[in-house]
Parts: structure tokens; sequence; C-alpha cells
């Protein structure tokens, strides 16, 4: 059964004139990256938070940025630290040679570093910080380095400021309840993907680790893939596609592009 969802979804590719990827917290677990998956997941990656009986979903807060910033910067610093040590696996390259265009939820900026160029962020990036006010819709790029103690997960030191105002800096990602996001690079990033996906006629989407928790890039995906039918789900929990308006290869992201990467040779 696989063996035949492999060949149809590289049918698919092969018939393409574009390959769109749809990537959510799935593509960078073969990286060694924590997908967050459920509270339990997530403490699973950050004890200490466990210790405080602090939630994803509350410790990705912005109200933390203003209550307590050494605490948000210590999530979100050793966030950046981890992302900015992550070598991609080797699945991105695949998606390399098929010249793909990207959508993602994923803030890590993991596909920059693999080589891609045309990237939609649509949570925004951890790798650009704002200023937390905003005094300003001014994005930058993150030069600093965030210290982060490991066992309370508090950053240390002199916390990112906004060089406008001095005052608190945090990163240019969509939190939770968040009303100060500044969303100009995302929105720009989206307006480009939606100016290219209007002149292809041949589209094929490629989802990626895309739960229904946050069904953003699963909308995206079977948005973009609604005229032809041609997407291709690679999910490991959550594999299956309405109506079967699609493919479904219920395994990790590297395995099930490793294998579609030999087909399309």
């Amino acid at each position: 059964m696989i063996e035949e969802a492999y060949d149809r979804a590289a049918e698919l590719i092969a018939g393409a004139d574009a390959v769109l990827v749809c990537a959510g917290a799935g593509m960078g677990v073969d990286s060694g990256l924590p997908d967050f998956r459920g509270t339990e997941g997530f403490w699973r990656a950050y004890p200490p938070y466990e210790r405080l009986g602090l939630k994803f979903e509350e410790i990705a807060d912005p109200v933390h940025f203003a209550d307590d910033p050494a605490l948000a910067w210590g999530f979100y610093g050793h966030r950046l630290g981890l992302y900015r040590a992550t070598v991609p696996h080797e699945g991105f390259a695949v998606l390399r040679s098929w010249s793909a265009r990207i959508f993602t939820s994923n803030v890590d900026g993991q596909f920059q570093k693999a080589g891609f160029t045309d990237v939609a962020e649509v949570h925004g990036s951890i790798h650009h910080a704002q200023c937390v006010e905003p005094c300003t819709d001014e994005i930058w790029e993150c030069s600093f380095d965030v210290t982060v103690d490991p066992e309370t997960m508090r950053a240390t030191g002199e916390l990112p400021s906004c060089p406008s105002c001095g005052g608190l800096a945090r990163p240019n990602i969509l939190m939770f309840g968040d009303w100060g996001w500044v969303p100009h690079r995302s929105q720009r990033q989206l307006d480009e993907l939606t100016a290219w996906r209007r002149n292809q006629r041949r589209l094929v989407v490629v989802e990626i680790g895309a739960g229904t928790a946050v069904p953003t890039v699963r909308r995206q995906a079977e948005l973009a893939s609604a005229a032809n039918g041609a997407l291709i789900r690679i999910n490991v929990r959550e594999p299956e596609v309405r109506h079967g308006r699609g493919v479904s290869l219920p395994v990790g992201a590297l395995e099930a592009l490793t294998a579609l990467a030999r087909r399309t040779a």
C-alpha cells in the first residue's frame, strides 16, 4: 500500500510544473528539533517548565515580555541558540532539487539555512526582532546572543533592546494572544507567494509534518491543491487526506523525501 502511495506521489511530482512545500513542526524532527506536540512533549523538551507548571501556550505568550522578561527571553533565547546550531537534514536538499517554494509555520529559519530564498514564514522568524511596545514597525535581524541558565531557563545578563527607543526587544514571532506582532515582513513574503501561485498551472503541494492542532499549514496546503487534488501529505500521526483528494504518506519527513528522491531522480 505504501509503495503504491509513493509511486503516485512521485508521478504527481514528475508531472508538475512547480512544487509548493507547506511545512509544519514535523519537518524539523529529523534534524533533532522538538515538535512540542502536546504538553507532555513540550515538558520532555524543556523539563524546567514542567516544574513551573507552564504549558507551551503559556510560555509562548507576549505577556511575559512585559511581566517577566528574563523568563520570556529564557525560552526564546534558548530556541534561538538551538536553531542556530541545528543542521538541516538531507530532506531539505531533496526539496531544493525540486526547486520548491516554501510556506511554513516554523520560525526556526531552517529552510533559509538549507539554501532556500523563497520562504513564506506565516508566523514570523526567531532570527528577527522587533520592539515590545512596539514603538515602530521596524524589524531587524538578531545579531545578539542570549545567555540562558539551563536550570531555571531564565535569561541572564543584558536583554535585547530596541534600537529606536531603547526599550525591550522581542522576537518577530506571532505568539498566542499576540496584538503587538509587527506583521509586514511575513505579509510581504505571503504576498509574493500568492503572486507566484497565480502563475502555476500544474502545481503539486507537498505538506510535511503539519498537524490539526494549529491548522494554518493544512489549510494552505488544501487551498493550494483544491483545483487539481495534487496534494502529498507526509505525516506520521495525522496522514489522512479528506475525500481522497491527494496521497497520504504516514512516515516522517526524511524517510518520505528520501524515498521520493529515488523515484524522481
